[in-house]
């Protein structure tokens, strides 16, 4: 019987599998049923609720350029509900066709039960995401819009 792996772990497998690009692996570091929200995100997006949709969210689209990444600055603080953590990270790296380095750092507030992330609210720096990943314009004319876009 091997051993559930703890919130930290999970957490870990989850950041250094982004900066890996480990797309396929990422949605089964959660739970089936799970609530994911992205409350910063300027647009307000919908939360991720099931592994197929969180498929969906990693699932790389082949466009923009390619980033060099790694999770650096990490800080795990686990609460007295030994399900939950709240880990500080950033991820640095740089836009292989110009070389531009970034700086993208991020706090999430996870829920791990059984190995799995139940829940994650996740407090990211997206428009500086939407900017290294050459989405920025998109971005702003969505804002402009009022409507939703895959920054």
């Amino acid at each position: 019987m091997s051993q559930v792996p703890t919130p930290r772990e999970v957490f870990l497998a989850l950041v250094n599998g982004v900066a890996e690009g480990r797309w396929n692996e990422l949605p089964d570091l959660y739970a089936e049923r799970t609530h994911v929200t992205h409350p910063f995100h300027p647009l307000r997006v919908a939360a991720l609720r099931t592994r197929d949709e969180l498929r969906e969210h990693f699932r790389p689209t082949g466009e923009g350029p390619r980033l060099r990444r790694r999770a650096t600055d990490i800080t795990i603080h686990e609460t007295t509900d030994p399900e939950v953590i709240v880990a500080e990270f950033a991820y640095q790296g740089t836009v292989e066709e110009t070389g531009e380095p970034f700086t993208l750092p991020g706090i999430f507030v996870l829920r791990v039960r059984d190995g799995e992330i139940v829940s994650s609210r996740d407090y990211f720096d997206h428009v500086t995401a939407a900017r290294v990943r050459g989405q920025f314009d998109a971005l702003v004319t969505a804002l402009r819009e009022g409507g939703a876009t895959s920054a």
